[in-house]
This record gives C-alpha cells, sequence and structure tokens, in this order.
C-alpha cells in the first residue's frame, strides 16, 4: 500500500467516526401547555452539544425559574450515536392568560420560544384539601359514547415528602383502561399549602352503554418521619389515600351514526405536499397530514386516497405523533403517497371525505380535502426512473443559449469510451457463449438468459436505444430497494411494454410471481401487509423473473390457452 493511499484510507476511517456521532439542534419542550394559575410547569431543554442554556430570559420573562439537576444519557437511533443532556427548570407564571417562554441560548443556537396557556386558579379546592396525601380524579367526558376515548387523569397530592409509594388505577369492567405516557410533577398552592402533585393519565374506552362505575385510585407509601416518631416505635411516616369512586354514562352509538363509528371532538385534514406537474412513468409526492382531537392513532381508521384512473399509488407506512392535550388524548397522522401516471394525460384525485360522529353537538360531520387536477406530461422513454424518486419539473433553457463547445467535447469523449466498454463487453461475453455452449450461461450479468426466461433483444422493445437493463440489477434491487423500485426493475426487464402491473402479470409464467405481485396490490390499496408482499416479491423473484414465451416462439399446443393474449 502506497503512502498516498495510507492516508487516504485513514482519512475515510476518521470521517467515519465522526459521521457516527449526530449533531442536533437543541429542543425545547413544556410538560404542559395548559396550568391554572399557582402551579408550575416543567420545561425541558434537551441538546447534544457540551454548552449549558442559558436561563437568564426565563427570569427576565417573571417566570421565577428553579434550575434542577441535569441528565446525561447515551442514545443510538438509526446507526447514529449521539450523548443526550436534557435540563430541566421548574416555572412558575406570575398572572392568568397567554405567557410566552422565551427562547433558550445554548452555545451558538437557540431553542424555539414556547406559549403556555395560564387559567384563573379553581374557585373551589378538591374536597380533600387539607390532608396530608389526597386523590383526585377527572375524566375529560362525564357520558361519553362507546367505543369513545376519554382522557382520564389521576393527581395525587402530597404536602409532605415521600420517600416511596405506589399509584394503582384499578380498571374497570365493561371498559379498557390504558396508561398513557410518563407522570407530570407538579406543585400547587391549597388553602396555604403547598402540595406536590404527580399527575398520572390514561385512556378509558367504554365497551358498552349504560353506567360504567370506575373505582377509585390507590395510593399506599411512606413520607420522611421526625426523630421521636422513630423513638417511640412510630410507623415512621407510613401513607394512605383512596380516591373517590367515579360512575360514567355511556350512551349506545347513534342510529344515523356514520361508518366507521368515530366520535370525535374534532377532525382536520389538509396536504402537506402537493406536486406542481407529473409525468407519466415517474413518481410525485402527496402528503396528507389528518389530525384528530378524542382518539389514538390506533383508534383511526387507515388513511389512504381515493382511487385514481390510469395512476399506480404506493403509500408509504403513517407517521403518527400522539399527546395529551387539555386532558384529553389528541393524534397527528402524516401519509405520503406516490403517484405515478401510467400514460401522458389528464389526471383527476377525486376529493377525499372522512365522516366522523361530533361528541359535543351530537351530530355527523365530514372532514374533506378538495380534489386536484394534473396533466400528466409524457415520459421519457430512455431513462426509466425507479417510482420512489420524485421529479423535478424541467426548465426551459433559453432560446438564445449556445451550445458550450468545451462540455459538448467532453459528453462526446465520454460517449465514446462508453460505446467502446460496451462493445468489449458484448464481445467477451460472445466469446464465453461460444466456449461453453449458448443455453448453459449460469452468470446473469453476461446476457446469458436466465433458465426459464427470455432475454429482451432489440426487436423486442420499443426503447432499445436505451441502456439495456440486467438481471444483476433486479438482484439488486430486490435485497435493498422498495416495492416500488422492484416493480420498476421489473418492468425494465419485461420483453414488452407494460404500461401497469396488471399487463406485467399478464407477462410472467411463474404462478409464485404473479401472486407477489397480486399481493403488493392488496398491499397498495390498503387490504395487504406491505412487509408481507415485500418479503412475497424478494423470494418470488430471487431466481429471475419467468416470463411467458411470445406467439412466434410457442409451439403447437393440442389445448386451448388458459389465459388469452395481451
Amino acid at each position: 500500500m502506497t503512502l498516498s493511499l495510507a492516508w487516504r484510507v485513514v482519512a475515510v476511517l476518521a470521517l467515519c467516526c465522526v459521521s457516527m456521532v449526530a449533531f442536533a439542534a437543541p429542543e425545547a419542550w413544556l410538560d404542559r401547555n395548559r396550568i391554572a394559575l399557582g402551579d408550575t410547569v416543567t420545561l425541558h431543554v434537551a441538546t447534544t452539544g457540551t454548552a449549558a442554556p442559558d436561563f437568564s430570559p426565563l427570569e427576565a420573562a417573571g417566570l421565577s425559574p428553579r434550575p434542577q439537576a441535569a441528565q446525561r444519557r447515551f442514545e443510538l437511533v438509526n446507526g447514529q450515536a449521539s450523548m443526550r443532556t436534557l435540563f430541566t427548570v421548574v416555572l412558575r407564571p406570575p398572572r392568568a392568560g397567554r405567557t410566552a417562554v422565551p427562547a433558550i441560548s445554548v452555545g451558538t443556537e437557540r431553542t424555539a420560544p414556547l406559549a403556555l396557556e395560564v387559567t384563573a386558579a379553581p374557585a373551589a379546592p378538591p374536597a380533600r384539601a387539607g390532608d396530608d396525601v389526597f386523590i383526585e380524579t377527572q375524566p375529560d367526558d362525564v357520558d361519553p359514547y362507546v367505543q369513545q376515548a376519554v382522557g382520564w387523569v389521576v393527581r395525587l397530592y402530597s404536602a409532605v415528602p415521600l420517600v416511596s409509594g405506589h399509584l394503582d388505577q384499578p380498571s374497570p369492567e365493561g371498559a379498557s383502561m390504558q396508561r398513557v405516557g410518563d407522570d407530570v410533577q407538579y406543585t400547587r398552592e391549597l388553602d396555604g399549602r403547598r402540595y406536590t402533585v404527580v399527575e398520572r393519565r390514561f385512556l378509558l374506552v367504554p365497551e358498552r352503554s349504560g353506567e360504567l362505575v370506575v373505582p377509585g385510585a390507590k395510593f399506599e407509601g411512606r413520607g420522611v418521619g421526625g426523630f421521636f416518631d422513630s423513638v417511640f416505635g412510630d410507623r415512621g411516616g407510613a401513607l394512605a389515600a383512596t380516591g373517590a369512586v367515579r360512575v360514567l354514562g355511556v350512551r349506545p352509538v347513534p342510529t344515523n351514526a356514520p361508518t366507521p363509528w368515530l366520535p370525535l371532538r374534532d377532525l382536520q385534514l389538509r396536504y402537506r405536499e402537493l406536486p406542481d406537474t407529473l409525468q407519466a412513468g415517474r413518481a410525485a409526492a402527496v402528503s396528507v397530514e389528518l389530525v384528530a382531537d378524542g382518539a389514538f392513532a390506533a383508534q383511526l381508521p387507515e388513511l389512504t386516497l381515493p382511487p385514481i384512473d390510469g395512476v399506480e399509488v404506493f403509500a408509504e407506512p403513517p407517521q403518527s405523533d400522539e399527546r395529551f392535550v387539555d386532558g384529553r388524548p389528541q393524534v397527528t397522522l402524516t401519509r405520503r403517497f406516490s403517484l405515478v401516471p401510467a400514460q401522458a394525460g389528464p389526471v383527476a384525485l377525486p376529493a377525499l371525505e372522512w365522516p366522523w360522529w361530533d361528541v359535543d353537538t351530537g351530530g355527523t360531520r365530514t372532514a374533506t380535502l378538495p380534489a386536484q387536477q394534473w396533466q400528466a406530461r409524457p415520459g421519457v422513454a430512455a431513462s426509466p426512473v425507479l417510482p420512489g424518486v420524485t421529479d423535478a419539473p424541467a426548465q426551459d433553457a433559453p432560446a438564445d443559449a449556445a451550445p458550450d463547445a468545451s462540455a459538448t467535447g467532453r459528453w462526446l469523449a465520454i460517449a465514446a469510451l462508453a460505446v467502446a466498454a460496451w462493445v468489449l463487453t458484448m464481445a467477451w461475453a460472445a466469446r464465453r457463449r461460444a466456449a461453453r455452449g449458448v443455453g448453459t450461461a449460469e452468470d446473469g450479468e453476461d446476457g446469458a438468459a436466465t433458465p426459464g426466461s427470455v432475454t429482451p433483444t432489440q426487436d423486442a422493445r420499443p426503447d432499445a436505444a436505451a441502456a439495456p437493463a440486467k438481471p444483476a440489477d433486479l438482484r439488486r434491487t430486490l435485497e435493498r430497494g422498495t416495492p416500488d423500485e422492484i416493480l420498476a426493475a421489473l418492468r425494465a426487464l419485461s420483453p414488452r411494454p407494460a404500461p401497469d402491473t396488471d399487463a406485467l402479470i399478464g407477462q410472467l409464467d411463474d404462478a409464485a410471481q404473479r401472486d407477489a405481485l397480486q399481493a403488493l396490490q392488496r398491499a397498495r390499496w390498503g387490504g395487504g401487509d406491505p412487509a408481507a408482499a415485500l418479503d412475497a416479491l424478494r423470494r418470488a423473484f430471487a431466481p429471475g423473473p419467468r416470463w411467458r414465451e411470445t406467439r412466434s416462439a410457442r409451439k403447437a399446443d393440442p389445448l386451448p390457452p388458459l389465459y388469452p393474449e395481451r
């Protein structure tokens, strides 16, 4: 190894080591976006750098910050390692109303400012206020519908420091109850006493109508006992509390409710991404966002697009963000779709409609997205592009722009070298076939036919002037590609033009390969499993595609054909 090559290897290894450590901009968030006057709220600041946050703007804003201890943790996400430091600060807003939490400087970076809603203090304190420890429960709806997601909040108040404890909320009969997220801790003043509040959130889903009896939450723990308590044999600060039993009146599903049944407080739809234009054979992205107030992602139907004539639609897995807002669940779903027109011409995306039941007004409402219209441009047959790669609109060059002679000469030289390499490769392949015998080649990259398949020829493809597709391209795509890319690679190898997936299925002679493409169709339209479809594609086409014989090459068969000619 020469010295220059050794230095190159060292440089590459150093770059790889540096790239393994991910540095991200600092983030800031509040544990709650809405609090009552007199409560505290916790501000979290996370950073991957070494600089500490500057919390002086919080003091200037009158938020009375009380910094807590920093926590450091090592994280490995998607192969990237990072050392993440979490700083927490307890804030106490001085007045009710909308309060702005200023941006925090972390080294040369700054976090985004935040908004906090501070409501007036409760007119009446909880019933057990004044005790050393007590429990309060609060549902976001006392008369929900069947299968409506109800936010259930349990608060443990403690006026003495706790050493240990266990808080439990038993599940009721006739409903499911699931804990959601992490506990939130803050302080609140009641009747002149300062309490530490531990807030725990649950998701309650009634399964039948009628009265729903929810048992009270229970707490058992130990507080900080005094010196004389331990001397005289006291229990040393043992504490216990039980919440009140709550009864909810669950309403049945209305007779005029839409199907599927979706009880919510609000539902919003919007396009996050739309293409300016479409081109035949190339993918363009459409992204849809759904925000549901009163549900989590598992309770919603699948987010899909309506069928589009002449266009294949490939859906990516949806991304969800679930939160608790104002004591009830809220989810934001985002899903991206790739549209691949089969030919040039008008393309119409129908309007998307989502009917849902408004639990506040007791009626049916519909969230809609408007229809979209495009004019798909003709595709470029000489350079097919795999679906999933969005093509940017081409820009026309000025009419008076003169070609660059030097650039033209370079491209001519490159083209000549490519043609010479192709000629040498074809000659080498012909010599190998002559040496081993026609039809016995095993290497799919030298142009030999795979057993059971028909190799495309110049006469069989209208785009023969383009670079010929190779079985090796399909093998590489099967190993690392998406279903969209595998489908495009199969089209490039097909002996006859295949404008859509149905035409491609009709050209295959292997039943397992046809079944794999049909499984992809079912996954694309929402009726199948995308992961299982991808696995079926890889297994079925691992030995190479098996094409049907053309009419000219087929021998006489005494039986009638099973499938009609296309």
